[in-house]
């Protein structure tokens, strides 16, 4: 018996049950219309019967001298099924032809041909009309007995569901072979599949030769297995820079611990210590809250709220806070921006303070930073600007990953453990956003964000 939850056997039962409502309305057509072609060939008979009498009456002298010829009315009729009565006014039986003793029925006079069934154990089909001989007025009354009729349709009806079930079986029995050869290549695309494991992750499936459906289907898990692929190679990747982002704080930490630890030394000695390790704690500290804030930005819990920003405002507080770091170093924070954008206040401050902070770690003493807008359509473009070593076009390509850095020997005490860009395309991305970077020697470089407009 196959297995109800296989696509081929539902299919198979649609088939059949297609197949039955289809035969049934077919058999029920021919039923139903077979019907009305026998009762049209019963009444057309029992109306060429009272015909036949009528013209024995008119030939006859009397209805006494039809009554002395039974044979003549008796061959005419020719079979037990058939009735026959000849009645006077008072309802009185002049010629009775009733092979099945039915009682005689009482029927109003009429001058046009009737017809009629009647009920009970024996039933029949009447036709009657009432005529005049001699003065008085006969009805004349001929019938058919319904059993023959019944018999033949009952017979035909068993055919008819015979024929059905019997049809039934047939269409399901087709369509199971039908639908396990039609079924072929999905089964074929199931092995090839189940070959498919997260050590064989390059392996693809085979689309040469397939119909357009299952070759559409193959091409599009192909594409998931790209994304797959992309996906755990960029995850072995990070879980290898995590690993050894983290190690060297670890070993920085372990190692002064343990060379302070050879020997006994001055109280002043290990405050210094602990305070040289404080700089490694901070720096792991930043690191995981990082990793955190990424992974929050990228699979958030909470639907995030959105609001009208201004930019030339955002940005106007961003350059007060940073501007105690840029004079440090000869540098001033240019804000030229303005506009209305519809993001997350708080993540869009984080996203454009990481780009400051990296414009301020990598851009050339003496230079300015510029923030300038751009409205593109719909967007509006934000544009941080710094002069500097341009990124060589291999970078450029990965400057959004994480842990990620162009140049590692810059690193510092501030520095972000190569989270910051990618904290920036994640917080951008979640809004609808893109980020993209552009860097030559002449020009420095620009990171630019593109957010949706407000009004739009």
């Amino acid at each position: 018996m196959p297995a109800l939850n296989s696509l081929a056997t539902r299919l198979s039962l649609m088939f059949a049950l297609v197949s039955v409502l289809l035969l049934g309305s077919i058999g029920a057509y021919l039923y139903h219309s077979l019907t009305r072609e026998i009762a049209w060939r019963d009444d057309q008979m029992l109306h060429g019967r009272l015909e036949r009498m009528q013209t024995l009456l008119d030939d006859a002298e009397s209805i006494a001298t039809l009554r002395q010829r039974p044979k003549l009315y008796a061959n005419m009729l020719g079979n037990r099924d058939s009735l026959l009565w000849i009645l006077d006014a008072e309802g009185q039986v002049l010629i009775d032809v009733n092979p099945s003793d039915l009682p005689v029925p009482q029927l109003p006079m009429t001058d046009t041909i009737r017809f009629e069934n009647t009920t009970g154990s024996i039933q029949a089909r009447l036709a009657w009309q009432t005529l005049e001989q001699g003065g008085r007025p006969l009805t004349l009354i001929a019938g058919k007995l319904l059993d023959e009729r019944r018999q033949m349709l009952t017979a035909y009806r068993l055919r008819l569901w015979l024929a059905l079930v019997m049809g039934a079986l047939l269409a399901f029995v087709l369509g199971w072979g039908v639908s396990r050869h039609g079924l072929e290549p999905l089964r074929r695309l199931a092995e090839q599949s189940n070959r498919i494991n997260i050590r064989q992750l390059d392996r693809r499936l085979n689309v040469a030769g397939e119909e357009n459906e299952i070759s559409g289907l193959s091409h599009g898990l192909n594409l998931m297995l790209d994304r797959l692929e992309e996906g755990f190679s960029q995850l072995s990747r990070h879980s290898a820079d995590m690993a050894h982002e983290l190690r060297t704080p670890l070993t920085n930490l372990l190692g002064q611990t343990q060379h302070t630890l050879r020997r006994e030394r001055e109280t002043a000695e290990y405050r210094q210590v602990l305070e040289s390790n404080i700089e490694e704690y901070e720096r792991l500290s930043r690191m995981i809250d990082s990793m955190l804030f990424l992974a929050r930005t990228e699979n958030p819990s909470t639907a995030l709220t959105f609001d009208e920003v201004d930019l030339g405002v955002l940005v106007a507080q961003l350059c007060d806070y940073f501007e105690g770091m840029a004079e440090d170093d000869g540098r001033t924070l240019v804000n030229q921006s303005s506009g209305t954008v519809v993001a997350n206040r708080d993540l869009l401050r984080t996203a454009l303070a990481n780009l400051i902070a990296n414009a301020l770690r990598h851009g050339r003493s003496e230079t300015p930073i510029h923030i300038t807008t751009m409205s593109m359509e719909d967007r509006l473009e934000l544009r941080v600007h710094n002069l500097g070593t341009a990124i060589s076009p291999d970078n450029l390509q990965r400057v959004f990953e994480r842990f990620y850095r162009c140049d590692s020997a810059r690193a510092g005490v501030a520095d972000s453990g190569g989270l910051g860009l990618a904290i920036v395309r994640s917080i951008i991305q979640w809004h609808g956003g893109d980020v993209r970077v552009e860097s030559n020697n002449e020009t420095g470089t620009t990171f630019i964000l593109s957010l949706l407009r407000l009004g739009m």
